[in-house]
């Protein structure tokens, strides 16, 4: 996927310095109610995806703790119907990608993720969370990112017929009627693209 060396200055170091608000994994479960609102009320419907970015730490004890979360989702496969898939891409960094049509059972996963990481004492490796949707009518993808350094969702909305470009409407629209149900970035510096290497791609693709 590309994500490019500025995600880890705005998302990591530089978001860190400038942090307005501790993150706190309990902030996720606001997708819980805020997806009813993409859907009913702005037609934007789940695609089934969202995934966990991290930093990765040459350690066996960061190895052991992403196997205690590999094998927790899968063993609540079965329960929830929850895929999980652990990537890593090109830049090094480790993405949880999670697949299930029930959003809920998304969010929750998404949240242990995170929650055991930041148990183990590895919050600071946490980069971002995403949650994907699509438009009803054009099928353009759009994505809430929850930046765990600033403590705050932003949205994304990459064009999928140009590289590195951004549907700025759809953007703002998301963020005027999502903010207050959603903890919104009020810095639009910090609404950093996530780029996928090829248009239409998700972003951990």
């Amino acid at each position: 996927m590309g994500l490019l060396d500025g995600l880890k200055s705005v998302l990591g170091v530089k978001a860190e310095a400038d942090a307005t608000r501790d993150a706190d994994p309990e902030d996720l479960f606001g997708m819980s109610t805020a997806f009813i609102t993409m859907e009913a009320d702005l037609g934007y419907t789940p695609t089934g995806d969202a995934a966990l970015c991290f930093g990765d730490v040459d350690s066996t004890d960061f190895q052991d703790a992403k196997d205690e979360v590999e094998t927790i989702l899968e063993a609540g496969e079965d329960e929830t119907g929850t895929v999980a898939e652990f990537t890593e891409d090109a830049h090094g960094y480790q993405w949880v990608v999670l697949h299930d049509d029930d959003f809920e059972d998304l969010v929750t996963s998404i949240h242990f993720a995170a929650d055991t990481l930041i148990e183990r004492r590895y919050g600071s490796r946490l980069l971002a969370a995403l949650f994907g949707f699509e438009d009803e009518r054009t099928g353009d993808p759009v994505y809430w990112v929850y930046s765990f350094r600033r403590g705050a969702y932003y949205p994304f909305a990459p064009d999928p017929d140009r590289d590195h470009e951004r549907n700025t409407t759809a953007e703002f629209k998301l963020e005027s009627n999502l903010d207050g149900e959603l903890t919104v970035e009020g810095d639009k510096e910090f609404w950093y693209p996530l780029w996928p290497d090829r248009a239409g791609d998700h972003p951990w693709e």
